[in-house]
């Protein structure tokens, strides 16, 4: 049995070897051991934990004492790059580890005491004033006893003094920009003089532990995102030989007898520390103590080591990495250059990518629908004639000449251009397939087959409204309209184009106009036989002559959508996230490595509290004064800080929303939506309930973790329309605020489009349907669907054609959105989860409870009760029977109410300054149901609901319990 570990082989502590055998331990054994076992990127030897690299400057002081100014410090200003690290692991954690600093000073040329010439000069220094070994001969045997003999506390128990200063080096820093660093060790200061040399933070430190275990990093990226910060370069000149050692690194040379001295700053600037390349740069960079010039040479026997045994550990990390080992003769850049914007347009791009227009009754009014993400609020009435129509809302499309980077340069219009428009629009639902359910995703298996709709009908082109493609041109073009179209031999129109004031084209939707070509009556929500409407779809392409030259065109298409009655309100995971997850997960956008609170983190807190006006149960969960308002002044002041005091709080609420690796089927997580496989009573499986995008929830997740990027301004106010955005950005804008209006939860079938969106196939580019070829003539559909046909590389996923997009909606769009209500189940929740609430309202604050609200003359209590108090959207449907609902809906679906913004009341202290209330609320009498109703060619399995129908009975009251939308699976879900 050994009774000494530490009892060292005479052979390995000769004379003169100390520096090798240090090599051996730290380089040969420890680092190349763990290159060998396949570490990628090799690290260094020692301080391989990473906080972060910064660009920055020394500038010395104007008034040096004369000694002092050598080498380094007789130069006026320097170029420097910083390292800061933890001599640990990088998996272990922050607290109590030793820091170091790097400081790499370029500008300093000449030979240097390292042995070479080069422009550089390196410090490094750590957050302590002493060594824990005195020499080069004793840092031999503590690294041996544990590197070699495995007895780290044997040897501390025997040597007390390197056991205390240990303790202490394991100290809390709250931040790597707060600390005091050391160099520890003399250096010449010219031939006859020695120095040491500190930092000091001139930001005082705030100590407070953090057991995160990479606080520091998100700490230094948290505080040189928000200023500068700067550190005092001091130098400590020795004045007693006796009592400040050259070869007893244990010795705090004491300040009484030589004060440290300030001969420069050291000043790290405002920044970001995660620009791409800057930590992979400072990771390449080696430091050394010698190579300074040698008029400032270190001394020392733990000096003579480090020479070699830095330099030996730099040569295998490089070796290893394929990096060459030379110092750098010039810093990086602090930031990217950016070369001056190429103005030659070698192309033409349509944007928006995608444009949404949407269906109205009135017959000549309408508006242009959002072309900013947050427009403000329109004036009340706005969405009306005046005669209480809905008016259509258009899409306005834009091309801009792009270089051959793909940066717009100029937007083109009839000023500048000549630019011929053509669209083509098409409704083919009757001629395609039934809805059952989403065909990609594992419980479309389970659900009943999806076939072909109006099976019976051997004509299927006569299903397919096809008009022809209308074309316009020049400034305020005349209407040209897509009316020659047929359904079941009667012409049907879906809407028109047009040009503004400026050439960019307009494209509007139909009137709302759904009907049967035998006169029955609708009776399910989404696969009505013998229904069409209008609603369409199709590809915006135009020629465009520049500057004497025809160009390239990148197409656009068109979506055109049933009303919008909650026009201030986004889902919380909207079409612009959807699309935008398929880019990144299929490569073709990046993901950002750090996402930003104000455009990724906050606008899903600001959709959950929106929903409040459209959902009481949203209202009671995330609306004004509700059990989680993620919005108030208060709680946005703590969510949008990195600061590690709400790290918890951060992870809390990441922690809440849906996430179907770990949660099932409960409704509780959020968002509280419905799921693409949600059924009544609740389907086992995960996705009976919505979650956000992946891209959402991992941007959430380094939310949590304090990794994204501090900009939430309260002050700041967003674009209200595109003439306040940069050129450059103009285009991406007008995507993302079509998209965003959009839904993407749930596609049941959905509301502007559907499942088919996830696919890659679809698409050109980001955001950017793909077209058909011209002349294509789509293959005709099998009577089943089946899963086989979504990778056909001319499959329905493929290059879409006009209709193709809209065609796997609900026939008509009415009865669907009729159908999509909230809290189905009432025994966990008579308002959550919901489907499509920032469409289709669920509950709504009405015009007679606001204006009980801002009568400051009534009781308080009243007020809050009226405030409190939401009725029911689907009111003016009746409560006859559900067939009754449904049909009322496509005769009179105008009448339901719009959400408007109006002004809170002045007590702020119990109401909010804005609030949303429904434009009107007028019932609609039953339509006249035909017998049709009960029987059909083409049985269906949904039936009449009824319900004894009173002067008081609410629409809400009719049982939907058994329809086809929430009985999905009748068979059960196959295992």
């Amino acid at each position: 049995m050994e009774k000494n570990k530490n009892v060292i082989p005479p052979c390995f502590t000769q004379r003169n070897q100390s520096a090798d055998r240090l090599t051996e331990l730290f380089v040969d054994v420890a680092q190349e051991r763990r290159i060998k076992n396949g570490q990628r990127p090799a690290e260094r030897a020692v301080f391989r934990k990473l906080h972060g690299v910064a660009h920055g400057r020394l500038e010395m002081l104007e008034r040096i004492p004369k000694d002092l100014k050598v080498g380094v410090f007789s130069r006026d200003r320097l170029d420097a790059w910083v390292r800061f690290s933890s001599d640990t692991a990088p998996n272990l954690p922050d607290l109590a580890s030793t820091l170091g600093i790097g400081i790499k000073l370029f500008g300093v040329p000449g030979p240097k005491a390292l042995g070479d010439d080069g422009d550089t000069c390196d410090f490094i220094m750590q957050n302590h004033p002493v060594f824990f070994v005195d020499t080069a001969e004793e840092m031999v045997a503590f690294t041996y006893a544990g590197v070699v003999a495995n007895d780290y506390p044997g040897y501390l128990k025997q040597h007390p003094e390197t056991n205390r200063i240990l303790k202490a080096m394991a100290k809390v820093e709250g931040s790597v920009l707060t600390a005091n660093y050391w160099a520890i060790l003399p250096f010449h200061a010219g031939e006859k003089q020695y120095v040491k040399y500190r930092l000091e933070p001139e930001t005082p430190p705030e100590n407070v532990a953090n057991n995160e275990s990479d606080y520091l990093a998100v700490d230094m990226r948290r505080r040189l995102a928000e200023r500068e910060y700067r550190f005092r370069f001091m130098v400590q000149v020795r004045t007693n030989a006796k009592s400040m050692p050259l070869d007893k690194a244990t010795v705090e040379w004491p300040e009484s007898q030589s004060p440290y001295v300030q001969v420069g700053t050291l000043i790290l600037p405002r920044q970001d520390i995660c620009a791409r390349g800057q930590a992979e740069y400072g990771q390449g960079l080696s430091f050394n103590i010698w190579r300074v010039p040698e008029s400032q040479r270190p001394v020392g026997s733990i000096a003579e080591a480090r020479k070699i045994v830095y330099a030996a550990g730099a040569r295998a990390r490089h070796e290893a990495n394929g990096q060459p080992l030379e110092d750098p003769s010039a810093p990086r850049p602090a930031s990217a250059s950016s070369a001056p914007l190429d103005t030659c347009i070698v192309k033409a791009v349509i944007y928006p990518s995608i444009g949404v227009a949407r269906v109205g009754t009135s017959p000549d009014e309408w508006f242009v629908g959002p072309e900013v993400p947050n427009p403000p609020a329109r004036p009340l009435g706005f969405y009306r004639d005046k005669k209480k129509r809905l008016k259509r809302e258009a899409a306005r499309f834009h091309v801009y000449g792009v270089n051959a980077k793909g940066e717009i340069v100029k937007e083109l219009d009839a000023s500048n251009a000549k630019i011929e428009w053509q669209v083509q629009l098409a409704n083919t639902k009757a001629a395609w397939y039934g809805f059952q359910l989403a065909q990609d995703i594992p419980e479309a298996a389970s659900a009943p087959p999806t076939t072909l709709r109006n099976p019976g009908v051997k004509d299927r082109a006569s299903l397919a409204i096809t008009p022809k493609p209308c074309k316009v041109q020049g400034k305020s073009a005349k209407p040209q309209r897509f009316d020659d179209g047929q359904f079941m031999g009667k012409r049907v129109y879906l809407g028109e184009i047009r040009t503004d004031e400026q050439g960019n084209l307009i494209v509007l939707g139909g009137h709302g106009v759904s009907a049967s070509y035998d006169g029955s009556r609708a009776i399910t929500f989404a696969n009505n036989e013998g229904w069409h409407d209008d609603v369409s779809d199709g590809p915006v392409t135009a020629s465009v002559e520049y500057d004497g030259q025809s160009l390239l065109v990148t197409p656009a298409w068109v979506v055109v959508a049933p009303p919008n009655y909650g026009p201030q309100r986004k889902s919380v995971r909207t079409m612009w996230d959807l699309m935008r997850d398929v880019a990144i997960t299929n490569g073709s956008l990046p993901m950002p490595d750090r996402p930003s609170f104000t455009k990724e983190i906050l606008p899903i807190f600001e959709r959950l509290n929106g929903l409040q006006w459209v959902n009481a149960g949203f209202a009671a969960g995330f609306g004004w004064k509700g059990a989680v308002d993620l919005t108030s002044p208060e709680t946005l002041a703590r969510l949008s800080s990195a600061s590690g005091a709400y790290v918890e709080l951060r992870r809390t609420v990441a922690l809440q929303f849906r996430n179907y690796e770990v949660d099932a089927w409960s409704p509780k997580p959020w968002p509280w939506l419905y799921g693409d496989a949600m059924a009544i009573p609740a389907a086992k499986t995960p996705r009976q309930n919505a979650m956000l995008t992946e891209t959402q929830l991992a941007l959430l997740e380094e939310w949590a973790e304090g990794n994204f990027i501090e900009d939430y301004d309260p002050n700041s106010r967003p674009p209200a329309d595109l003439s306040e955005v940069p050129l450059g950005q103009r285009g991406d804008v007008l995507t993302q605020a079509a998209l965003e209006f959009c839904l993407a939860d749930a596609f049941h079938p959905g509301c502007e489009m559907t499942w088919p969106v996830r696919s890659a196939s679809m698409y050109m580019a980001p955001f950017r349907f793909l077209h058909a070829p011209d002349g294509w003539i789509a293959p005709n559909p099998s009577e089943v669907f089946t899963s086989d046909a979504l990778g056909l590389p001319n499959g329905p996923l493929a290059g879409q054609q006009a209709g193709g997009i809209t065609r796997w909606m609900a026939v008509p769009w009415q009865t669907d959105t009729a159908s999509c209500r909230s809290g189905y189940d009432k025994s966990y929740d008579p308002y959550v989860p919901s489907f499509w609430p920032a469409r289709v309202p669920n509950q709504v604050l009405t015009k007679e409870n606001y204006e009980v609200v801002m009568d400051e003359n009534r009781a308080l209590g009243e007020r809050l009760a009226a405030f409190a108090n939401r009725a029911a959207w689907i009111e003016p449907l009746g409560s006859t029977s559900y067939t009754h609902q449904i049909n009322n809906m496509i005769a009179h679906f105008d009448h339901l109410g719009v959400v408007e913004v109006r002004e809170g009341p002045s007590d702020r202290a119990h109401f909010p300054a804005v609030v949303e209330v429904e434009d009107q609320h007028i019932p609609i009498h039953d339509v006249a149901l035909t017998g049709h109703v009960a029987h059909r060619k083409h049985h269906l399995h949904d039936t009449p609901v009824q319900v004894g129908a009173t002067p008081y009975a609410s629409a809400e009251s009719v049982d939907i319990m058994t329809i086809e939308k929430v009985r999905r699976f009748p068979r059960g879900l196959q295992s």
